[in-house]
């Protein structure tokens, strides 16, 4: 008989909400892989987790990205910590998925992208909403034609006020690399340039107000991509309303789109028709949004294991 096949041995770097809620669960139900280890600046929480979720070793960072077990580590810790503990895994031969932002500046990208193609190790980047259904399908109209000519893309992305704001790293521009624009504003962004096939961007504004914090509470940006596309961004840590708003609107000159949920309608004889596709239901009646983690996370397990290509650097603009 065959031997069984190794599981992928996975290390954990910093145990929050993200943590919690989708790479523990997710990873921990997978029968390929093992947790063997997470780390955490605060002691208390690593041991709850840990308990929580059957991991059986707590280490400070540099062990876990030293231990010779460790195929692949993900990343949820403070932003200012990701570009170093990215290197350190790829020096030390493992593969990486990083939340967002892979670091706080465009040379510090271009420089981690540099090490993983150095190390032939994998980044995957912490962006689920690449792999959601709804994202995937909107992506593959707007590729196919399907709206026409595409003329503007808005993207709202408002969190509710709160009475506590948040402190921490958070509030501290050093650390965080920027307030709402970094927080919500990156991937906000990635997934309209992401549906759009990823266009190069000549031109950009930006309006960032605050309430004299060390970073902005709120962005608004404007930007130009070279085909003549606009797009528009709104993010905001104080946004007053019921409940949190999270759009994507397409306009094309024969259709436009919407997320989330998803709506497609296109122009015929005259009349504007529904288009939506009908998308896969999510296993357990989960949503779109862990169904997005559960597709990357998937990913990232396959690059580890080596059944897909690690990242590539993307060659320089023109």
């Amino acid at each position: 008989m065959p031997s069984a096949k190794r599981r992928v041995q996975v290390g954990v770097i910093g145990t929050g909400a993200v943590s919690q809620l989708m790479h523990l669960p997710i990873l921990s139900e997978r029968a390929d892989v093992e947790v063997a280890a997470i780390s955490d600046l605060d002691d208390l929480k690593a041991r709850a987790v840990a308990g929580r979720f059957g991991v059986p070793r707590i280490l400070d960072d540099d062990a876990l990205v030293a231990d010779d077990g460790i195929d692949g580590v993900v990343i949820s810790a403070p932003n200012f910590l990701h570009e170093g503990l990215v290197a350190n895994c790829l020096k030390a031969g493992k593969h990486v998925l990083v939340e967002r932002p892979l670091a706080l500046s465009s040379g510090g990208v271009r420089w981690v992208l540099e090490q993983a193609q150095g190390t032939g190790r994998g980044v995957v980047l912490g962006m689920s909403h690449r792999y959601q259904p709804d994202v995937s399908a909107l992506r593959a109209v707007i590729a196919d034609g399907g709206l026409g000519e595409v003329s503007t893309a808005r993207i709202d992305w408002l969190n509710q006020a709160v009475r506590r704001p948040r402190t921490g790293w958070r509030r501290r521009a050093l650390e965080s690399g920027g307030g709402a624009l970094m927080d919500l504003g990156v991937p906000a962004l990635d997934l309209a340039l992401w549906v759009l096939g990823y266009p190069r961007v000549v031109r950009v504004s930006a309006l960032t107000p605050g309430d004299g914090f060390d970073v902005e509470e709120e962005a608004h940006l404007h930007a130009v991509t070279e085909d003549g596309v606009g797009i528009v961004l709104a993010a905001s840590w104080r946004y007053h309303g019921t409940e949190d708003r999270h759009s994507l609107q397409v306009l094309g000159a024969e259709g436009s789109a919407r997320l989330s949920p998803l709506s497609i309608f296109t122009e015929k004889d005259g009349r504007a028709v529904n288009v939506t596709p009908r998308l896969p239901i999510p296993r357990g009646g989960e949503d779109v949004y862990t169904s997005g983690y559960r597709r990357l996370l998937d990913h990232f397990v396959r690059v580890t294991a080596g059944e897909a290509a690690p990242n590539r650097l993307p060659s320089k603009p023109s």
